[in-house]
């Protein structure tokens, strides 16, 4: 796998957020959202075997398997195999526009799912496919940042009313949340409402 860096911290997003994470960032993507911060991913990089992967990865007990987008990967779905034959809790964060069929069913496996708003400019680009492969256990995201989102993403959670975890946050990861969280009430949808708890704590920097 081509892989951009491995690094230890703290989960900070979605359901698993505070808990010590080995991140997996593989090299690559087939979008490119406008809002996007992790740019630096798109090339570059180090090929790195699966045993190599595995070995960096330690004892820690969760992973998270990132990108990009780690589904570009052909070894994606074997690497995920390897680390919950190992105990490993894997979080899989697939930015919606790619088939996911492959990844293993196992309850130690979580789907991360975004589905872009307009604002990302690829919104075109989702799979509504997808939507059918997430459990009760995963989690689709939008993130959010102009009026028009807002409204495509409530719009979107009423028509569709996915059967996973739902969360709004915003773009950046730690701006305008009491705006996010007024509609939702207002809406009364069963949606979370979360910021990027990484940023908060390290802002901008890469490898934490």
């Amino acid at each position: 796998m081509r892989i951009c860096e491995i690094f230890r911290s703290i989960q900070g997003e979605g359901l698993q957020m505070g808990l010590p994470t080995v991140f997996v960032r593989a090299v690559g993507c087939n979008l490119r959202c406008r809002w996007c911060d992790t740019g630096y991913s798109f090339e570059g990089g180090t090929d790195m075997t699966l045993d190599e992967i595995v070995e960096r990865v330690g004892d820690c007990p969760r992973v998270c398997l990132t990108g990009g987008e780690p589904m570009m990967q052909p070894d994606a779905p074997e690497l995920i195999g390897r680390l919950v034959s190992m105990g490993r809790q894997v979080d899989l964060e697939t930015n919606g526009s790619v088939d996911l069929s492959a990844v293993p069913r196992d309850d130690l496996v979580l789907i991360s799912m975004d589905w872009k708003c307009p604002a990302s400019g690829m919104t075109d680009r989702m799979l509504v496919g997808n939507l059918d492969l997430l459990s009760g256990k995963d989690q689709l995201k939008f993130v959010i940042e102009t009026e028009e989102d807002l409204d495509y993403a409530v719009d979107f959670v009423k028509a569709h009313r996915p059967g996973t975890n739902v969360i709004f946050g915003p773009v950046g990861g730690t701006g305008r949340l009491g705006w996010l969280a007024d509609r939702v009430l207002s809406e009364g949808i069963d949606v979370r409402v979360l910021p990027q708890l990484h940023k908060i704590i390290w802002g901008d920097r890469t490898g934490v």
